[in-house]
């Protein structure tokens, strides 16, 4: 079973046209992320991220929904506002509006 995660793009690296990355915010955990596959993403748009690759893009309406899904299942864990957490991203009430 493979597991993508949604994530808010905040930066887009335009230094290598072959293999764009952005840096991507999972609720307060930024990773790098390469978005090679959704070359139209712009910083404020979410992404859904599996294995470090950008795959699709989302509305907010729907990445809120899937971090929702995602909160119910335990797959993540809900902790308080302010407890940044570098192995997991956070739960959905803290997701960046």
């Amino acid at each position: 079973m493979c597991l993508a995660i949604p994530g808010r793009v905040v930066e887009i690296d335009q230094t290598e046209a072959l293999l764009p990355m952005g840096q991507v915010d999972f609720g307060g955990v930024r990773r790098q992320v390469c978005l090679a596959y959704v070359p139209e993403a712009q910083v404020g748009d979410y992404v859904l991220v599996h294995v470090g690759f950008a795959i699709s893009r989302l509305d907010e309406r729907d990445a809120v929904e899937r971090l929702e899904l995602l909160a119910q299942s335990g797959a993540l864990e809900p902790r308080p506002a302010g407890k940044a957490d570098k192995r997991r991203p956070q739960a959905v009430a803290e997701v960046p509006r």
